[in-house]
């Protein structure tokens, strides 16, 4: 009988621990989260306290049924779930949803925390048990009501509003807000004209570059130079003031002393991985997840990382002197100063008793473990390994030199030199950058004497032009989502990730762009939302849910204060009209038809539109491209889009394959049958053997969902999302409640079908007058009891009198 169950969050993590702990112990995975808000209205419950109503997630029933049936044999529960907001609430969860079923009875509940999974620290987590960590949990409960609040209050005034299938998100507006405000800048941006000026110049035969910084006797600034024509004046005064030679005015020489940056916080993690690496931050944290869980090395299951949500670049004691002892025995004694080197967090909410990412064991070296991982957790222990090295070694040391160089008594050149003398942490590791820069680069210049003169073979102007803002990147976005303080760390990933699988943004390259969705969303909410998308506001709430789980605020004030702004705020956008949010962009004018081309965003995303639906025959629909956005198309593009249909071939019986683009997006045409393209099909691009793969899977389908056939006839009755229905390819017949699909005879589909004509020009509007006629007919019939009661009273009044 095992005497205590151990529940952690994966089975990695269960399987590693079970190894610490032996036979007394019985290790169990929770698979993350057990429960979770009811996903419909009403969840939390606004008029009473903001309850909490939840059920649980249907994947992990199993393993909440396991863990009950574990527990009956158990004398205690250890609950060993992460330390983090995350892990404290599953553990409650859990405990609640074991106390609802009856099952914990009076068996005692540990909580224990450890943030590296290595057997010293799993045995010392079990030997100190606490309780559950209330204020954590209510910050969780907190922050999970609030994502609640906003998404089931705002996400379906988009759907009406804008477009259907949208959603926005407390934290990811205004993540979104930040790449589309990003996007205006540059669109906004003009381009300034400037020239820089570079002087050739040799001694000894050794040449080297300097640069104008002072001209007739006026200091260079980015705009001195402007043009062409005073580039050139420049070039040729220089050449005259210098007469071939410059004189060496003054030479400064410097040590410059670089220190190492801190080991990796989550954020900083994310960043570098990105820009060293390539990885999306959420790669990232799947494979730091798997290395802090653990891995099989030389026979032994350990954690090779601490835990990897932090925000702390604190090293615990024993970590700093075996990574002194590390870096003694690899790199020698002269690379370790004479004492360990301390860094403090930038962020005001750093959970200092934390401690940053770094391995379990420094002696365990990323070349020695590499066979053992996969590629991905190899290069990323390799980094971490680095980082947390090269935080604990000496200073880089640079030698520098600047020298003025002049050429007569008005003007001046500068020449910079650059050499590394001591590497120090540089011999391990170096930080990436989101911009180039050559701040670091090694230029060496000759020896300069102060007064010597040295030959000018050239000057060289080159023109400029200023650049606009680059766009985020993962790293940068990461970065400066921390600055503002918007959502922490252990949520970036998710950020991101809901941003792109919403499609309102693209990543082009290593650059986010937003989408045309993405741009109209934002705008939707800066405009009627201001308060929710502002970066202060949203900054302001995480440290609120901060202090909650420090035990220091209560939650369900917390929730009072923004629902009472935030409710009155959605109820009074009730009111707006759909095309005063997704507003119509003229485009121009179809030279032939005459009729106005416009762009907007539609129920199937953006397209372009000829004509209007007053219009005697249809308007025309063609979807954008994927690199086209309503903001920008010109009316010659969008023109080009009805241009479209191409001529991809035959099928094998002679059918001639067509694609184009609709109002419901891209499409193939094989013979009457129309085939919608996937999201990943481009119907400028697409050949032949991809049509007809899709020709192939939409008949698949319908065969699959096909009820009844009819020899002869195109007739068929199918099982469809809402019910069976009757089709001819162009028609759809309704099936009346009580007849039998597989009974129905072609003669009664027919006659069904038949009832379902279209309705002939002029019927619509027609209909559409009888519907209102029905709306104030009842509208009228409900108001008469009310004046009857009204008459009966004043006539009783009267009475009385």
């Amino acid at each position: 009988m095992s005497k205590n169950l151990v529940i952690v969050e994966s089975p990695a993590k269960a399987k590693t621990i079970k190894k610490y702990l032996g036979s007394d112990y019985e290790v169990l995975a929770s698979y993350g989260h057990v429960r979770d808000l009811v996903p419909k209205d009403g969840a939390v419950d606004t008029e009473h306290g903001f309850a909490m109503k939840y059920q649980v997630i249907d994947r992990n029933e199993k393993h909440v049924r396991a863990i009950s049936q574990a527990l009956k044999s158990a004398d205690t529960l250890i609950l060993a779930t992460d330390p983090d907001r995350e892990g404290e609430a599953i553990a409650w969860h859990l405990v609640e949803l074991l106390h609802e079923k009856k099952q914990l009875k009076d068996k005692p509940v540990k909580r224990v925390v450890f943030y590296e999974i290595t057997k010293r620290e799993v045995q010392k987590a079990i030997a100190e048990p606490r309780e559950i960590a209330s204020p954590m949990v209510n910050a969780q409960q907190a922050r999970r009501a609030l994502d609640y609040l906003v998404g089931f209050n705002l996400s379906p005034l988009l759907w009406r509003k804008v477009s259907p299938g949208l959603s926005a998100g407390r934290v990811q507006s205004p993540a979104l807000r930040l790449i589309c405000e990003r996007e205006e800048e540059i669109k906004a941006f003009i381009p300034r004209e400037y020239w820089t000026v570079e002087a050739r110049v040799d001694k000894d035969g050794q040449k080297f570059s300097a640069r104008l910084v002072e001209y007739s006797t006026r200091k260079v600034e980015q705009f001195t130079i402007t043009s062409v024509v005073g580039a050139m004046g420049a070039k040729s005064a220089l050449l005259k003031a210098a007469d071939g030679k410059l004189l060496v005015a003054k030479v400064d020489k410097k040590q410059r002393r670089r220190n190492p940056s801190p080991p990796f916080t989550t954020s900083t993690l994310q960043q570098e991985a990105n820009r060293k690496l390539g990885f999306t931050a959420q790669r990232t944290m799947r494979a730091a997840q798997q290395l802090y869980e653990g891995t099989e090395i030389d026979g032994e299951t350990v954690g090779l990382i601490t835990y990897m949500r932090t925000d702390s670049v604190n090293l615990a004691q024993d970590a700093l002197q075996e990574i002194r002892e590390t870096i003694a025995g690899k790199y020698g004694a002269g690379s370790v100063p004479p004492e360990p080197r301390h860094f403090k967090a930038k962020s005001k909410n750093a959970q200092e008793a934390h401690e940053a990412i770094r391995p379990t064991a420094a002696s365990r070296l990323p070349e020695h473990i590499a066979r053992a991982l996969p590629p991905d957790q190899a290069r990323l222990y390799e980094l971490i390994w680095k980082r947390a090295v090269a935080s604990q070694m000496t200073q880089a040391v640079y030698d520098t030199v600047t020298a003025e160089l002049r050429a007569g008594p008005d003007h001046a050149f500068r020449a910079n030199g650059s050499v590394l003398v001591e590497p120090g942490f540089i011999a391990v590791y170096t930080d990436g950058k989101d911009q180039p820069d050559d701040e670091d680069d090694e230029k060496r210049l000759p020896v300069l004497v102060q007064g010597e003169t040295v030959e000018l073979i050239d000057v060289i102007p080159d023109q400029h032009f200023t650049e606009p803002p680059p766009r985020f990147t993962e790293a940068s976005l990461v970065k400066t989502l921390e600055e503002y303080d918007i959502g922490r760390p252990s949520t970036y990933a998710t950020i991101i990730s809901t941003l792109q699988s919403r499609d309102y943004v693209r990543l082009e390259g290593k650059a986010f762009t937003p989408t045309d969705v993405g741009m109209i969303v934002n705008r939707f909410l800066t405009e009627h939302f201001t308060r929710y998308v502002d970066y202060d506001f949203t900054a302001k709430l995480e440290d609120n849910l901060d202090a909650v789980s420090r035990g220091e605020k209560e939650w369900v004030p917390l929730l009072e204060e923004f629902w009472g702004d935030f409710k009155p705020t959605v109820d009074l956008k009730q009111e707006l009209k759909r095309q005063d949010v997704a507003e119509t962009r003229e485009l121009g004018t179809d030279p032939e038809s005459g009729k106005p081309v416009t762009a907007r965003l539609g129920r199937y995303g953006p397209f372009v539109q000829i004509g209007t639906k007053d219009d005697e025959d249809k308007p025309r629909f063609a979807s954008l491209r994927a690199n086209q956005r309503i903001d920008t198309i010109t009316l010659d593009s969008a023109l080009a889009l009805f241009e479209l249909p191409r001529t991809l071939g035959e099928t094998a019986d002679g059918t001639e394959v067509q694609a184009n683009i609709g109002r419901f997006g891209p499409y193939v045409r094989i013979g009457k049958t129309f085939v919608s393209m996937k999201k990943d099909d481009d119907p400028y691009t697409i050949e032949l053997p991809r049509a007809l793969e899709l020709y192939e899977a939409k008949l698949a389908a319908l065969e699959a969902a096909t009820i009844k056939t009819f020899a002869a006839s195109e007739v068929r009755i199918i099982k469809g999302r809402f019910g069976p229905y009757i089709t001819d390819g162009s028609r759809r017949g309704k099936i009346p409640r009580g007849e039998e699909p597989e009974s129905l005879s072609l003669a009664r589909c027919e006659e069904l079908l038949a009832e379902q004509a279209p309705a002939k020009k002029g019927a619509k509007k027609s209909a559409k007058k009888t519907a209102a006629k029905k709306v104030a007919k009842k509208a009228t019939a409900k108001k008469a009891p009310a004046k009857k009661r009204a008459a009966r009273k004043a006539a009783a009044k009267k009475a009385a009198g």
